[in-house]
């Protein structure tokens, strides 16, 4: 398949797929009366969509097996386990994110407004971030290395991801009268948010595996991709949207101070500024 014809395909299914996810998750929502709900669906909106591009693959003789196989792994073993986290996570309540990002709870602002301000930009995002890995599953392969390469880096974001919640959920068990106010160990004493840093250095590496190893017009074509997960990590609803809730807390504004909010860095002398 040609480069222009993958990335025809790969978005169209990429943008099909996202959709219905994401209707199926409001019908979800609004029985359970809550939006969090939308944070399980997003790790398995981006199996859905890689596991059906692959199936168009593999119909239309498409993109190379081994390929193929590597980008489904990747795409799966990182998105079921972020959804599992979440449902644990989320089992019962809503996230006082999205009552602040929605003016008030589910009930109170009604579905419509939840459905324009978190799910359909949660569905165009996904469909947005999911091209390397839809398209790169129809394209052909130009550089094997940076398949591998891409594999590396999803490889210690995944471990980044998975280590960071480990050592958050293990703070969160010690009573709150015996534990330190803030988690400052770990990675946590290298980065603010290692969880969302890795799931950064994953989507780059998806990136890096399914886009630029395809050649450089799939490559360049789908660079916005992990750009835009880093900007959500970043600046949208990841990191930025949840310190404004944490800064308010004992403890945690000195931490700010010495610890490097993203890039996982040595931390800073006490009087340096955040």
């Amino acid at each position: 398949m040609s480069d222009g014809s993958a990335l025809l395909l790969g978005a169209a299914t990429s943008l099909v797929v996202a959709a219905l996810v994401m209707t199926l998750t409001v019908i979800v929502a609004g029985r359970q009366g809550r939006v969090v709900v939308v944070d399980t669906a997003w790790g398995l909106g981006f199996v859905a969509i890689t596991v059906l591009a692959a199936a168009l693959a593999a119909i239309l003789g498409d993109g190379e097996p081994w390929r193929i196989a590597v980008l489904v792994a990747l795409v799966g073993l990182w998105g079921l386990r972020l959804a599992w986290h979440l449902l644990r996570r989320n089992h019962s309540g809503e996230d006082p994110r999205y009552e602040k990002m929605l003016g008030g709870t589910l009930a109170e602002v009604g579905l419509g407004v939840a459905v324009r301000k978190v799910f359909a930009v949660q569905g165009v995002a996904m469909a947005f971030i999911a091209l390397p890995a839809a398209v790169g599953v129809l394209a052909e392969v130009r550089w094997a290395w940076v398949v591998a390469l891409g594999v590396l880096v999803w490889a210690l974001g995944l471990v980044f991801e998975a280590v960071g919640d480990a050592q958050l959920a293990a703070y969160k068990r010690i009573p709150k009268q015996e534990r330190p106010q803030v988690l400052d160990t770990g990675l946590w004493r290298y980065t603010r948010h290692p969880n969302y840093f890795g799931d950064a250095c994953v989507w780059w590496g998806i990136w890096l595996a399914g886009g630029l190893a395809s050649g450089w017009v799939v490559g360049l074509a789908t660079v916005l991709a992990p750009v835009a997960m880093s900007f959500f990590l970043v600046e949208a609803t990841g990191a930025k949207l949840l310190e404004r809730t944490m800064m308010q807390r004992p403890g945690y504004p000195e931490y700010a101070a010495r610890t490097s909010k993203f890039v996982p860095l040595p931390p800073r002398k006490p009087h340096s500024p955040a």
